[in-house]
């Protein structure tokens, strides 16, 4: 059946801002499913109160609303609608997470959807409420003959109690409608039962939890469906979590396609999955499905059923090349699979079963760090951060490049010297997952532990266990080389295991550089592939590539095409992680889009599975690659291009800048040299005191002594942190000799070699910042924020109010003046961020990133004017400040507020500091200051102050 003619507009529920849980994933399905619904002539309308994500970008749709997902906003926007003589009359809340489906189920049981005569497409209420129900879930479970976990659902202590009993221990506790896992665990003794039935009561929305058997230590498995308005289903992706049931989903290292799933069981799964989306519902959409299977009987068992796009999903997409959003969206507004085309080939139905001829791997990345005291062990609640994806040829490559993705100070799995040797160390971490289990699993090997220890404390496949053994293995006999000895064929074993030069050079003891050079002589060379969706049985006409070196020398087969148009890379940023999140694949994005439209053909670079920029109809070309030193150089080598952009994904992409420098890579924008005296404190205020700008009295220091030398001169109370980080990493305000000797060696340890500054920290000064555009000879300030928080808590966290609200005419002529000055003497060339802490009406600068900030991407949305995209002609000298005209929208405030996922850390205190903690964003806008939300944040702005 072709497009419904009754649909003529509808409204997209986003998610919300970034939470642990639920990430930037939603943002990709969901400017996806807009993008795709706009194609065919619907007017679409979308709610998300998330300034940084692209969703919220009016490229996506035709109204964007940054309001707060509530009944309320919706109920506003559909008489909104209305009056205009434009009703809507459908809305599609499969692409926001849980946090739209909630909003969907609230609005229908309010009757919002029948009062305005809203059809919801993509999924109905039933499907959800069967699946998000425990009890109901496990009732149509047993009816549809798919096995659940034994066990039933309590609404209340004393019921819980009784459940227990009949079960018997070990149990899981599930509360129904949360997300991420929230308020789950699993619960070994009578004596822990309470306190988790407890919490799991108060986490669920409903009061509600499931009691039921523990199945943990069995393999999980997951797949992807989508079903039309005829009942045609296909799987699009088999997914296999590497880390056994126990371990949430979003934390698990997942593996596509299944490795270790025989193709008998995968058929029942597959049986199973159709049945189940089936029985829950008849509606047209995307389903991910979980399953536990006991790895001693065959036994398999249903864990859950998700009537939505996912997380997982996001990953499919990725994984497969299949755009699952954008085609679920075509089926909710009618269109049947056979009727639509796969648009990665351009040519096969989408109604066809994506084959795959390399191997996915998805790593989670944690924050602990920023969580001092927390739990750090991994269960049924959701803690990680972000994620990265590693693209190879075979699970040990793409394992090695996803571990090479994570920015966590190590150059991969193993291979770096930062083993952990002690065995009891190593066997008490396999047997408690933690963020670092997969690199213990290595170490125990590498320690002489035996295989069947790690494999019965870990209960981690023996396939997976096999295939690292293997590795450490290639290790032991690379080590006994040198690199003028190393057997060419043994070389290229290393690299088509995915070890990277970096990691060779400390096995071979030499320089990274050697190895590269020496590869290269060898002829081991980088070739890129295409995801293609089909193993290459069809022409793709998407762009969308890998690198391996596992093809042999007479046949190279590069699928990549180079041109000899002119091109520019630009560089992402990586997995998302606090402090630098999906503000930053918002500023790639745009950067891509100005760079097009300047007639340059733009290559994206990055890792991260869940995000537009990552999306392969968004760039001309699409490396799928870890941003890390050799796999950048290999393909700027490779095509050759103008130039590169670095200001756009983050600390990421700016740690290349030097490199790309030395190397004699063009940084297109703002130079190196400038980049690098912004971040070198000392130079920087030596520019300043050039300038004549007050900045507070600092100093740099290298070991504990000279700081508590430098100490009595500058005077308590001080601000302590290490030079080149984002975020505040490690940044402290110290009050006595005593905190600040602890915190400098804290600091030393973390990060040896460092500069560490000292700043004498100005207490209760306001603290704001400015965004401005600069060509080198003009600056144009893009908006100017007011923190409502004292000085001393991270910009990151801070409620921001633009435009400020209580500063005088001379602080903001001073705040303009050098934000312009300092532009300029930067020699800027695109965006640049400069902070201020004021005190007694004189304004100290208190930093400048020549770079994108977290706040662009909220002053481009609350003033309406593309600036990443002016910005971006700007760094390719396609256009000056004075030929743009801006117009920004300015009435009444913004006001940025910060979101924090503590309650995945129930023990640690929310307390704020110089260390940024939030994990995302929310936008609100307010008339006057008057407004009541206003007044309860700023009564409330010195509550959670800490150092």
């Amino acid at each position: 059946m072709p497009k419904n003619p009754s649909i003529k507009s509808v409204l997209i529920i986003g998610s919300g801002p970034i939470v642990i849980g639920q990430a930037c994933e939603f943002d990709y399905s969901g400017s996806q499913a807009a993008r795709s619904i706009r194609q065919e002539g619907i007017e679409v309308a979308l709610i998300n109160s998330n300034p940084a994500t692209i969703m919220t970008d009016p490229m996506n749709a035709d109204y964007v609303y940054l309001k707060p997902l509530e009944k309320k906003s919706i109920s506003e926007i559909l008489k909104k609608h209305e009056e205009m003589g434009k009703p809507i009359t459908h809305v599609l809340p499969t692409m926001g997470g849980q946090t739209a489906l909630n909003l969907a189920i609230d609005c229908d049981k309010a009757g919002i959807w029948k009062k305005h005569n809203i059809e919801i497409i993509g999924v109905d209420i039933k499907a959800i409420e069967t699946t998000e129900d425990r009890e109901l879930f496990r009732k149509k479970m047993l009816e549809l003959k798919v096995g659940v976990c034994k066990g039933r659902t309590a609404k209340s202590f004393l019921e819980g109690k009784e459940i227990a009993q009949e079960t018997g221990f070990p149990l899981v506790i599930r509360p129904s409608y949360t997300l991420g896992g929230t308020g789950g665990g699993f619960v070994n003794t009578p004596e822990e039962f309470d306190a988790a039935l407890n919490h799991g009561l108060h986490a669920s929305p409903v009061h509600e939890v499931l009691v039921e058997q523990s199945i943990m230590g069995w393999k999980e498995y997951e797949l992807e469906l989508l079903r039309d308005h005829n009942g045609n289903i296909v799987i699009i992706c088999t997914i296999e979590n590497f880390d056994p049931m126990g371990v949430h989903t979003g934390d698990s290292i997942t593996v596509a396609p299944a490795m270790t799933l025989p193709d008998t069981i995968y058929q029942k799964m597959r049986d199973m999955a159709i049945r189940m989306m089936n029985g829950i519902g008849q509606f047209a959409g995307g389903c991910n499905v979980q399953f536990a299977l006991n790895p001693e009987t065959d036994d398999i068992i249903a864990i859950e059923i998700n009537p939505r796009v996912s997380r997982s999903s996001a990953l499919a997409s990725k994984a497969t090349g299949y755009p699952i959003a954008k085609i679920a969206a075509k089926m909710a507004i009618g269109y049947n699979l056979d009727e639509l085309i796969n648009p990665i080939t351009g040519s096969t139905s989408a109604f066809f079963e994506p084959a795959i001829d390399y191997v996915i791997v998805k790593v989670p990345r944690w924050n602990f760090d920023k969580f001092p005291g927390s739990d750090r062990r991994l269960g049924l609640q959701m803690k990680s951060v972000g994620e990265t994806m590693g693209i190879g040829r075979n699970f040990q490559e793409a394992l090695q490049k996803a571990c090479q993705s994570l920015e966590i100070k190590r150059n991969g799995l193993g291979a770096d010297g930062r083993e952990e040797r002690d065995q009891e160390k190593l066997k008490q971490s396999l047997a408690n997952p933690s963020w670092d289990r997969l690199f213990h699993v290595y170490d125990a090997f590498k320690a002489g532990l035996s295989f069947n220890t790690i494999q019965n404390l870990t209960k981690i496949d023996k396939w997976f266990l096999r295939q690292i053994e293997e590795m450490v293995i290639l290790e032991g006999q690379v080590q006994k080389y040198n690199l003028d000895s190393i057997p060419r064929d043994l070389l290229l074993s290393a690299k088509k295991m995915g070890y990277a030069d970096r990691q060779l050079a400390h096995l071979l003891r030499c320089m990274e550089s050697e190895v590269t050079l020496k590869r290269k002589e060898l002829g081991i060379k980088r070739a890129f592939k295409c995801v293609d969706t089909c193993s290459a049985e069809f022409e793709a006409h998407t762009p969308y590539y890998y690198s391996t070196f596992n093809l042999s020398d007479e046949n190279p087969d590069n699928e990549s095409v180079v041109s000899d148009k002119k091109k520019v890379i630009v560089l992402g940023s990586g997995p998302n992680r606090i402090g630098q999140g999906i503000e930053f694949d918002y500023s790639c994005v745009h950067g891509v889009l100005a760079a097009k439209e300047s007639g340059y053909e733009t290559i994206m670079i990055n890792c991260n599975p869940e995000t537009v920029s990552t999306d392969p109809d968004i760039s001309d070309k699409l490396y799928f690659e870890p941003v890390f030193w050799e796999n950048v150089f290999d393909i700027i080598e490779y095509e050759k291009p103008d130039g590169v952009i670095v200001q756009l994904g983050g600390q990421t992409a700016l740690k290349m800048a030097e490199k790309l420098t030395k190397y004699g890579v063009k940084i297109i924008g703002t130079s190196y040299e400038a980049l690098d005296l912004a971040e070198d404190r000392g130079r920087f205020s030596t520019k300043l005191q050039e300038l004549n700008i007050p900045y507070p009295k600092f100093d740099t220091v290298r070991t504990a002594d000279k700081a508590s030398e430098v100490a009595k001169e500058l005077g308590f109370p001080l601000l302590v942190r290490p030079s080149y980080v984002l975020g505040g990493q490690s940044m402290k305000i110290v009050i006595n000799e005593e905190e600040l000797e602890q915190h400098v060696v804290k600091i030393l340890n973390d990060i040896p070699d460092n500069n560490i500054l000292l700043d004498h920290f100005l207490e209760n000064a306001i603290e704001a910042e400015a965004d401005a555009i600069c060509d080198g000879e003009d600056a144009y300030i893009i908006g100017i924020m007011e923190h409502i928080e004292p000085a001393g808590i991270h910009s990151g966290d801070s409620y921001a109010v633009l435009p400020p609200f209580d500063l005088s005419e001379n602080v903001l002529r001073q705040i303009e003046e050098y934000t312009k000055k300092i532009a300029i003497a930067l020699d800027t060339k695109g965006l640049i961020n400069i902070q201020f802490a004021i005190k007694d009406e004189v304004v100290y600068v208190i930093e400048a990133n020549p770079r994108a900030s977290r706040t662009v991407p909220f002053i481009c949305k609350a003033y309406q004017e593309p600036y990443v995209n002016y910005a971006t002609k700007v760094m390719l000298g396609a256009k000056k400040v004075k030929d743009f005209n801006f117009k920004p929208v300015k009435e009444g405030y913004a006001i940025k507020i910060p979101v924090f996922s503590f309650n995945k850390f129930p023990n640690v205190n929310k307390e704020l500091g110089p260390e940024m903690k939030s994990t995302g964003e929310g936008i609100y806008f307010i008339e006057d200051l008057t407004d009541d939300f206003f007044l309860k944040v700023y009564a409330e702005r010195n509550l959670y102050l800490s150092r």
